[in-house]
């Protein structure tokens, strides 16, 4: 069962394709039924490795011949298998990108025409997202990374609001463009090293005097990391490459930016760990101030426009900038502490901004908009919803007991043993946060009341259920951040130990 464990994980939502391509376009309710069942299948077996633990992951593997080219594969060379399987971290992305995507199905439920279309290609990002956390090849990875370009596209370009095709394309061709360099990297790695495999790359790339089909010059490795760099950035995004997010959060479906915001934008931060700090230790290395320094200027721009905003979605397109920017300072301090903060937050912002933009979804399908202005006075007339949108605020601001406080003062606490003066600086982007987060929130919950609440419903039953798993998650997180760290553990031994830390 082992050998078809990941395969199944990965693949599960196809099946949910299949069943929705038998029903008729019309039958709304049997389509969101489908399409909310077909997330589970991944969830269950996320849950399951992760209840599992750290030990024994290697079981998961998956490794079965696929392309071969020529004669050179009998050296074991230039040949591309499919290659599926765990670590710590990955596992960990795993399972947030299968709770998220199960309670973005549930948010789904607001999607008001053609909904079998939705769906089916709903679920096929599913399986992207889920692929690309698995790969254990860089071929395979960049497949997978491509199948999730596809139905986001059209998701935002179909169903989002009044300018979501001028946001599609932006999305499309800045994330093309991200790809094509990625791609070039990968085929550099691959003529020049005969293989694709991440952690024999890993072990080459570590070796004085690999034995490789063509050499190594460190110039070239380090163009290569920049490139990365560049490829990951679009994606995270790194400042001045964030523009089509922008769109993207605000004329997207609130239950595709839950993924969008969610998932997506953590494949930049996967990718810059696992392919640039694992496979480029040494030159990532000689980077680390410029990542430090990406972190701290992402973090304040980010704040500042936030707090200049007055449509709560822009709000928190900004805010996401803003917290993508703590992850690069865990990453540029290059020690134990904010590596982990780096990854803490990954999870973290996963989590919150989720939450957060189920919420806005929830008031845009009663208002119709997320001007701040227009939405005063909810805290009276809709006080779970305002209840809930007051906590996810907190836990964004890094609130003690919350995950984004833990994430925060861990990826600080490694930029101040490193780099004080910086740290310092990124401080001030913390209070910024928490000014335009309560200024916003308290301007919606307790602000003048421009709408009447009597005949609005505030949160349905089926809207409980996202709320109340994301928050208790934020807080188990926050109280108990062990249930991440010891699965972290084997993770940032490795990366330490690749760092010569």
């Amino acid at each position: 069962m082992n050998e078809y464990f990941l395969s199944i994980l990965v693949f599960s939502p196809l099946l949910g394709i299949a069943v929705l391509a038998l029903l008729p376009k019309t039958q709304e309710t049997a389509i969101k039924a489908v399409g909310f069942i077909a997330t589970l299948p991944a969830l269950l077996l996320a849950l399951i490795a992760f209840i599992g633990g750290s030990d024994n992951l290697q079981k998961y593997d998956v490794h079965v011949e696929w392309i071969r080219f020529g004669d050179y594969a009998v050296f074991d060379l230039f040949k591309i298998d499919y290659e599926l399987g765990l670590n710590g971290f990955s596992l960990v992305l795993i399972v947030l990108t299968a709770v998220i995507s199960t309670l973005a199905a549930v948010a789904s439920v607001h999607i008001k025409k053609e909904w079998k279309g939705y769906f089916m290609l709903f679920l096929l990002l599913e399986v992207g997202m889920l692929g690309v956390f698995a790969a254990q090849n860089l071929i395979l990875f960049f497949i997978f990374f491509e199948i999730t370009m596809i139905p986001m596209f059209f998701l935002i370009g179909k169903w989002g609001y009044f300018e979501k095709e001028k946001a599609a394309y932006s999305y499309l061709i800045y994330n093309g463009l991200g790809s094509a360099i990625l791609l070039i990297v990968i085929m550099v790695l691959f003529a020049r090293t005969g293989t694709s495999n991440i952690d024999a790359l890993a072990q080459l790339m570590t070796i004085e005097n690999p034995n490789t089909v063509s050499p190594f010059s460190e110039s070239l490795k380090f163009g290569l990391l920049i490139a990365l760099l560049i490829a990951f950035g679009v994606k995270l995004p790194i400042f001045p490459l964030h523009t089509w997010m922008l769109r993207v959060h605000v004329q997207a479906p609130p239950s595709i930016v839950m993924l969008h915001s969610g998932i997506l934008l953590k494949i930049g931060a996967f990718g810059l760990i696992r392919f640039g700090m694992g496979i480029f230790p040494e030159q990532f290395q000689s980077i680390a101030v410029l990542l430090a320094v990406l972190g701290v200027i992402n973090l304040l721009y980010g704040a500042f426009l936030a707090f200049k905003q007055t449509d709560f979605k822009m709000v928190l397109a900004y805010s996401s900038i803003s917290h993508m920017g703590i992850v690069l300072i865990g990453l540029g301090a290059l020690n134990e502490a904010g590596i982990q903060g780096a990854i803490f937050q990954v999870v973290s912002h996963g989590l919150i901004s989720a939450l957060l933009f189920f919420l806005v979804g929830v008031f845009y399908e009663r208002f119709h908009t997320s001007a701040i202005g227009n939405l005063g006075g909810m805290a009276k007339g809709m006080p779970l919803t305002a209840g809930f949108l007051l906590a996810g605020a907190l836990a964004s601001l890094g609130l003690p007991g919350m995950s984004g406080f833990v994430s925060e003062f861990m990826a600080f606490l490694g930029l101040f043993e490193e780099m004080p003066v910086l740290a310092a600086i990124g401080c001030i982007g913390i209070i910024m946060t928490a000014v335009y987060l309560l200024r916003a929130v308290l301007g919606i919950t307790y602000g003048k009341a421009n709408r009447e609440f009597a005949a609005v419903s505030d949160l349905k039953s089926v809207e409980f259920i996202p709320v109340v798993t994301l928050l208790a998650l934020i807080v188990l997180i926050g109280v108990y951040p062990s249930v991440l760290s010891e699965l972290l553990h084997s993770t940032l031994e490795t990366i330490m130990l690749g760092l010569g830390g």
